[in-house]
């Protein structure tokens, strides 16, 4: 199984996160865990293994809406977790369908592509997961 996470240096603060466009409702559930959204034990694990307790404001509203199909787009700051919002749903799709090669995430730059990798593979390591980052340079 893997994951390719692109990189094209002149796009500036933009990650397209598979998908269609939707508009993330502002909602004021309580969410306590990983499981509570959807997630598979396997991944739950993985999570637990990471240190990650609860999921952040970013993951409980983006995961599931990814999980049902959607597409999405979401903005929080840096460290909210945003790598694991888009990144379990598309781990949990590969389980439920597995590929060899199953998703290409695009990054603005060569170092947010290296660390989105790392972090695929951090949560993916339970079952055999493996990125390829792939740069590239436009003039």
């Amino acid at each position: 199984m893997i994951i390719c996470v692109l990189c094209l240096s002149p796009l500036k603060s933009l990650i397209l996160i598979f998908f269609q466009l939707f508009r993330m409702a502002e909602d004021n559930k309580e969410v306590k865990s990983f499981k509570d959204l959807g997630i598979c034990e396997q991944l739950v694990e993985a999570c637990e293994n990471l240190g990650w307790k609860t999921p952040s404001k970013i993951q409980a509203e983006a995961i599931p809406h990814a999980l049902e199909g959607k597409d999405l787009i979401g903005l929080a700051q840096t460290g909210s977790g945003k790598t694991g919002a888009f990144a379990l749903p598309i781990l949990q799709a590969l389980l439920d369908t597995p590929q060899v090669l199953f998703a290409c995430v695009l990054s603005p730059t060569r170092e947010l592509a290296i660390q989105i990798a790392e972090q695929f593979e951090a949560l993916g390591s339970g079952i055999g997961l493996k990125c390829a980052v792939v740069s590239f340079l436009f003039n």
